[in-house]
């Protein structure tokens, strides 16, 4: 009669012999790689302004936006310590810049938006043209393109940072290059870029490039007033009215890895439960309200930022007419086929 064999043991023996070959078995690995539903080390998280603005100013005293190049706080997933990111393909930061400071000209593959949070008197420059920054505007510097900050105004202004940094890190595609001069040349005059392709008209010559948008700035005065007047229109039973940034020359996406959104919520909005795959970064523009996952909930007011990550189940209710900005990696999960949602009953 044979010798049963200690199967565990034996398993673990082999195991150990082809790790020296850089071999690993499938089938001890299989259910996580590929999994029933979508699985993230990402948890819902959530950075009160009245917590974090402390910090930011602190930061300010400490070091300057030219040591720093970027003087900003990043909003780190606690699922995802040490990883830099938000979600898990995307970074969050709340970047601050003082009165008479410049954060130098660099360009970088890795594509950039902001949502300015608090303050206005600064700009920023993309490719020539500046533009001033005021609370709740939406601004983008596509990938590769020249870009600095500064501040002639006389108050703090701070702008929510959001980058495809983890897409560009897992492609292996990361490049970047300092400018040169503090601050690049003013080549266009302010509100050009708005004026040839943004007002439902583009040069005869024009011709879309890489995806990129030819207008970088979405100010919230214009975008605030698009969404009141849809407010006695029909409302989406998850989002209330919520509405997507655009490439006006394309009708896509801004930022080719970035969708971007501004949602109003009236007051007394009870959403219904809702879960997509492309986890969010929400920001509070106006208003309060509550979010309300499976295991737990929270409000949020004012200036503060809340990520809900892939495929978790939650529902926003509105205390009073309330306005978010989010933003996620939407569109690359549509360009691969891969995006899904669930409204529930």
């Amino acid at each position: 009669m044979n010798a049963r064999i200690d199967e565990p043991a034996a398993r673990r023996a082999y195991y150990d012999r082809i790790a020296g070959h850089s071999l690993k078995p499938l089938w001890e690995v299989l259910a996580a790689l590929v999994p029933a539903q979508p699985a993230t080390d990402a948890v819902p998280a959530l950075w009160r302004w009245a917590d974090v603005h402390p910090f930011i100013t602190e930061s300010g005293s400490l070091i300057t936006a030219r040591e720093a190049e970027r003087r900003v706080l990043i909003l780190e997933n606690p699922g995802l310590p040490g990883q830099s990111t938000t979600t898990s393909t995307m970074y969050a930061g709340l970047q601050l810049i003082l009165p008479g400071e410049v954060a130098p000209a660099h360009r970088h593959t890795q594509s950039a938006l902001r949502f300015v949070v608090d303050g206005e008197g600064a700009y920023t420059a993309v490719d020539g043209e500046r533009v001033t920054m005021a609370p709740g505007d939406f601004i983008i510097t596509p990938m590769w393109t020249w870009h600095d900050h500064g501040n002639p105004g006389d108050e703090p202004v701070t702008w929510l940072d959001g980058l495809d940094i983890a897409v560009v890190r897992m492609l292996g595609a990361q490049f970047r290059e300092n400018h040169g001069h503090e601050a690049q040349p003013v080549s266009r005059p302010e509100g050009d870029a708005a004026a040839r392709y943004g007002s439902g008209m583009l040069p005869v010559d024009y011709a879309p490039r890489n995806g990129v948008t030819p207008v970088f700035s979405y100010p919230y005065r214009r975008s605030r007033a698009a969404l009141a007047r849809m407010a006695d229109g029909p409302r989406h039973r998850c989002h209330g009215i919520k509405m997507r940034y655009v490439n006006p020359a394309t009708g896509g996406a801004p930022i080719a890895t970035i969708g971007a959104f501004l949602q109003w919520l009236p007051a007394g909005f009870a959403g219904a439960p809702y879960r997509s795959t492309d986890g969010t970064v929400f920001t509070v523009v106006e208003g309060s309200a509550r979010v309300e996952l499976d295991d737990r909930s929270f409000d949020v007011g004012p200036k503060d930022t809340f990520v809900i990550p892939s495929w978790h189940r939650h529902r926003l209710h509105a205390r009073e007419d309330t306005v978010l900005f989010s933003f996620s990696d939407r569109p690359i999960q549509q360009a691969l086929h891969l995006w899904r949602e669930h409204e529930e009953a």
